[in-house]
């Protein structure tokens, strides 16, 4: 046998011969919510920008300085050569921000779960994950020294407990989950969760990468959306949805922060985030901070949307007061085949089939932002009623 025999993807030839390959395609041009692929000016709801702030004047201007004073590149790991003066600004106000005691930042969000839960799990703990947390999560957990991982059906607290309550209690525990699931957009039931983790004496951990800028009165996420910030033992995020950057942060308490900032070896073995997407990020956390209006524009948007799929009969499942609108296909062909006539038309989505969902759970993920106005959004509902129609797509109604 050949290592390499695997690397044929029948699925994926299928799609190049039919004409309906939804990947890697080329963007020449970006304003936000208008861009530019294949030559044509594309309306696009397939962004995590939540807050249009990859095109305000004022981070591109702060990434901009921040090249001319530091260079491209740190060339080094913050371990060693590689810490910036607002490497540590941005990690003390992100501490003040989400009002915890300490902050670490990473060069992506993926390395922030995957160097934070493989640094924390080791061979007397188990980790308790949701069915449809992000890939880094599970990528984390299978990092670790040797921990029990366990999974709960998503978003089912009496499932969380019913494993729970099978584990070790001399056991250390952390529950992982999202805190806006990034397919489903629906929010993690985190009152009940709570209940259940101090039953059993386990920590939380929430995966907030789509929540902070976007929910909670102060733009801190869900759990200061729900009311249970101080339950939640560890929140991270990332800079390359709200914050219009790359890369991702976690906060927490000091002692635990100081763990990790010397034994994640995603943060020890890889290069410091580059000056200008930390200057990007320090400028993004201001204006988040400064004009709280570009969350409730974001909102509306969201609900807009998802309320008018729902009234023309689409399938939109859980999804509640989030930017992330799933429209759910349940056939992968199909989810492929809808995704083509929608981008021909003029929109682009994200199509998303197993393995990012379970089976039968193929869709087509939209999300909006702050700067989408309503012609933008009525636009894409005329088109995406339209191509429902012509392919016959299942109506609720």
């Amino acid at each position: 046998m050949d290592i390499f025999d695997k690397c044929h993807i029948d699925r994926l030839e299928k799609a190049l011969k039919g004409g309906y390959y939804p990947y890697f395609i080329k963007l020449t041009g970006n304003d936000g919510p208008i861009v530019r692929m294949n030559g044509r000016e594309i309306i696009m709801i397939g962004s995590n920008n939540y807050l249009g702030l990859t095109q305000d004047p004022r981070v591109i201007e702060a990434a901009i300085e921040a090249t001319r004073k530091y260079g491209t590149s740190c060339s080094g790991s913050r371990f060693l050569n590689g810490t910036l003066d607002i490497h540590v600004e941005l990690e003390e106000k992100l501490a003040l921000f989400m009002d915890r005691e300490a902050a670490l930042i990473f060069s992506t969000g993926y390395q922030t779960n995957f160097g934070s839960i493989s640094a924390l799990a080791g061979p007397n703990d188990i980790l308790i994950i949701d069915k449809s947390d992000h890939a880094s999560i599970y990528a984390g957990t299978k990092g670790g020294f040797g921990p029990e991982v366990k999974r709960y059906r998503h978003n089912d607290m009496k499932d969380l407990d019913r494993v729970l309550s099978r584990c070790d209690p001399d056991k250390g525990k952390m529950i992982i989950s999202d805190g806006v699931f990034s397919m489903e957009g629906d929010i993690v039931n985190l009152e009940q969760m709570v209940e259940v983790a101090a039953k059993h004496q386990a920590r939380i951990y929430l995966d907030e990468a789509h929540g902070v800028g976007v929910l909670g009165r102060n733009g801190r996420g869900s759990s200061e959306f729900l009311g249970f910030e101080k339950e939640v033992d560890l929140v991270m995020s990332t800079f390359s949805k709200s914050f219009a950057s790359l890369g991702g942060f976690i906060a927490g308490s000091k002692t635990v922060i100081s763990y990790l900032k010397h034994m994640a070896g995603s943060l020890i073995f890889s290069a410091s985030p580059t000056p200008a997407a930390t200057a990007a990020a320090l400028k993004s956390l201001e204006i988040i901070q400064e004009e709280p209006e570009r969350r409730q524009l974001l909102l509306d948007n969201g609900n807009y949307m998802r309320y008018e799929l729902n009234r023309i009969g689409l399938d939109t499942g859980d999804s509640d007061l989030t930017p992330i609108v799933p429209i759910y296909i349940r056939e992968e062909r199909k989810t492929f085949e809808f995704w083509w006539a929608l981008f021909n038309a003029g929109i682009y989505t994200n199509p998303v089939v197993y393995p990012a969902v379970p089976p039968e759970h193929d869709m087509i993920r939209t999300s909006y932002m702050a700067t989408h106005n309503i012609q933008h959004l009525d636009r894409c509902l005329e088109i995406i009623d339209k191509e429902a129609k012509k392919m016959n797509l299942p109506r609720s109604h």
